[in-house]
């Protein structure tokens, strides 16, 4: 038996050996099934905002943040009534996470902060202490720090604002903690797992399926299949007769982990319009298409008039304003772009056109609509 568990352990080897050379590692685009993982949520409060908080009186105020800081307030022996709270220096958010696969109690992980009420930003705020529950509504989690916001939302007054991506969303690095363990995945070897990709490919599911059978010499000296497909995101993976017991079991899904494939990538283009982000796929093609944009400016200017009047008339001083609309539109030059064979062709193309990314984005959109676009458009 001894031999047998060595044979298996040279064939691993020797998988590892053979596929280490390109791909990446089967544990980066796939996990196993009941890995214990869970989607939690919480609703909490942020403090320490400077005044951009949610607004505490008026028809359009957050009345649930008012609420919930009175409720706070009452369990640390502090009464206060509700319509004398006046804090633009809190928020209400609801807290989104994932825990860490097999997590156990104290694993930290990230956590997902969104606004709630009509905060105007969560810059510099400070996330109070938030249970979060699993979705059968156990708790199994909290969540406290300060959070990271990659945005700014600046209103200095007479009208002016200041916007750089969205400033009521932001994340707690490593902020959330288990307080309990989550489920351990419970390995029977006489009874096959499951893999599940994080993206469904039935190529890239072919190519793990080959990667695991020849890393156990699948075919030679009589050796049978250990992997099998089950659907275009699955995998069937069954024991061999050698692993008998659980501590085998582990090693032998560790190195099934570590083997390494080329993942099929899908055409994409990947647009966000909240941070003019743009993210094209290597396996993107665009055929010949002739591209004309331009940028038209409206600008509205308040020119205040003051009507003096003459000496000893009697008369008072009258104040009044002139409003002033200029238009200007920035032409860009029309250009054809040829079929290109990759993204970097198309972006030094767009580049030379002097073109930004916002205006990026509606070209994108353009090409797709006049089918010149060979891949999926995402926009979030």
């Amino acid at each position: 038996m001894k031999n047998i568990w060595m044979l298996t352990a040279v064939c691993l080897l020797w998988g590892f050996c053979l596929f280490a050379q390109d791909g990446v590692r089967i544990k980066d685009i796939s996990n196993f099934s009941n890995a214990g993982q869970q989607a939690l949520i919480g609703y909490g409060l942020i403090v320490g905002l400077n005044g951009s908080g949610d607004r505490t009186s008026g028809r359009q105020g957050s009345t649930f943040t008012v609420q919930s800081i009175s409720n706070m307030l009452e369990r640390f022996g502090i009464t206060v009534s509700r319509e004398e709270l006046r804090t633009r220096n809190a928020a209400a958010v609801m807290v989104t996470a994932e825990t860490p696969p097999f997590g156990r109690r104290g694993a930290r992980f990230d956590v997902t902060i969104s606004s709630l009420g009509d905060a105007k930003s969560l810059e510099g705020g400070i996330l109070l202490m938030t249970p979060l529950m699993m979705p059968d509504g156990n708790y199994c989690g909290l969540a406290q720090g300060p959070i990271l916001v990659g945005g700014l939302n600046i209103e200095p007054g007479s009208g002016e604002r200041f916007r750089r991506n969205s400033a009521v969303v932001g994340r707690l690095p490593s902020g959330g903690y288990l307080t309990k363990d989550l489920p351990d995945l419970q390995i029977d070897t006489s009874q096959p797992i499951y893999m599940n990709l994080l993206k469904s490919d039935f190529e890239t599911t072919r190519r793990i399926v080959d990667a695991i059978n020849g890393s156990v010499g699948a075919g030679v000296d009589g050796a049978a299949e250990v992997a099998r497909p089950a659907g275009s995101g699955s995998i069937e993976v069954a024991f061999p007769d050698t692993i008998d017991t659980p501590s085998k079991a582990i090693a032998f899904l560790a190195g099934i982990e570590m083997l390494r494939v080329q993942p099929d990538i899908d055409a994409r283009v990947v647009v966000n319009e909240r941070t003019g982000t743009i993210v094209a796929g290597g396996n993107v093609r665009i055929d010949e298409v002739m591209i004309s944009h331009g940028s038209l400016t409206i600008q509205t200017r308040r020119n205040p008039v003051i009507s003096q009047p003459g000496p000893f008339s009697g008369g008072t001083t009258a104040t009044d304003e002139v409003t002033e609309t200029t238009v200007s539109e920035d032409g860009k030059p029309v250009a054809v772009i040829p079929r290109t064979t990759t993204v970097s062709d198309l972006a030094a193309a767009l580049n030379q056109l002097g073109f930004k990314p916002r205006d990026l984005i509606a070209i994108f959109q353009a090409i797709e609509q006049a089918g010149a676009l060979h891949g999926r458009l995402i926009i979030n």
